[in-house]
């Protein structure tokens, strides 16, 4: 199944509309974030050039975000990441095995399909009633963005310099639609890699842009 990632502007123009689709989701992060004594989303003022559009940044498949996962978890555990076996190799089990690590990480503990990443510092995913119904977990693009560093040399990366990302989808894919074909090689971890290059790309641009990071 095809996963989108968008970058969502978190600018005034578009987060003091009336019309903003992520009022709702904005509020319940704004909640969370102040019960863990941390600052409320970021929203910057206009500036000539900037709009509300929201754009994506990459695209890839769920299977292989699971793939990328499991390297992380088995990095983080110190155990020799090895190919997976099979599409999702053993992600099920390790998230078991691993289960109070897998939460404090904002690469894995993340829903698929929804939910958000933020250009805001703080160790560990943050999750209440409200956004486990919704989004799932609301993630960190710092922290995404030093879990992807620490996992890229096992998976052939540098990430002072990686490789440039796969280009952003032309239109919004579907979940039952094949996700594009990696393309930056083959080998033994040629899926996690093009996973690592898109999220890399949306950590990035999310913190130097000052977007939310979204999944459809």
């Amino acid at each position: 199944m095809a996963c989108d990632l968008w970058l969502v502007p978190l600018v005034d123009v578009l987060c003091h509309s009336p019309d903003n689709p992520f009022a709702e989701e904005i509020a319940d992060y704004d909640r969370a974030l102040a019960d863990a004594g941390l600052p409320p989303v970021p929203v910057h003022g206009y500036v000539p050039g900037t709009s509300g559009e929201v754009a994506p940044v990459a695209g890839f498949d769920y299977a292989a975000l699971h793939l990328l996962r499991r390297a992380y978890l088995l990095h983080l555990s110190g155990l020799e990441v090895t190919p997976a076996g099979g599409v999702d190799g053993d992600y099920e089990q390790l998230l078991e095995m691993f289960g109070e690590a897998a939460q404090r990480s904002h690469l894995v503990w993340h829903f698929d399909h929804a939910g958000a990443y933020v250009p805001l510092d703080f160790p560990q995913p943050l999750a209440n009633d409200d956004l486990l119904r919704g989004g799932g977990p609301l993630g960190s693009s710092h922290g995404l963005l030093r879990e992807l560093e620490s996992v890229a040399p096992v998976l052939g990366i540098d990430g002072a310099n990686p490789p440039p990302a796969p280009p952003a989808p032309g239109r919004p894919t579907t979940l039952d639609e094949p996700a594009v074909v990696p393309a930056h090689g083959e080998g033994p971890f040629a899926r996690e890699r093009h996973v690592w290059l898109g999220l890399h790309a949306a950590a990035l641009r999310s913190l130097a842009q000052g977007s939310m990071i979204v999944f459809s």
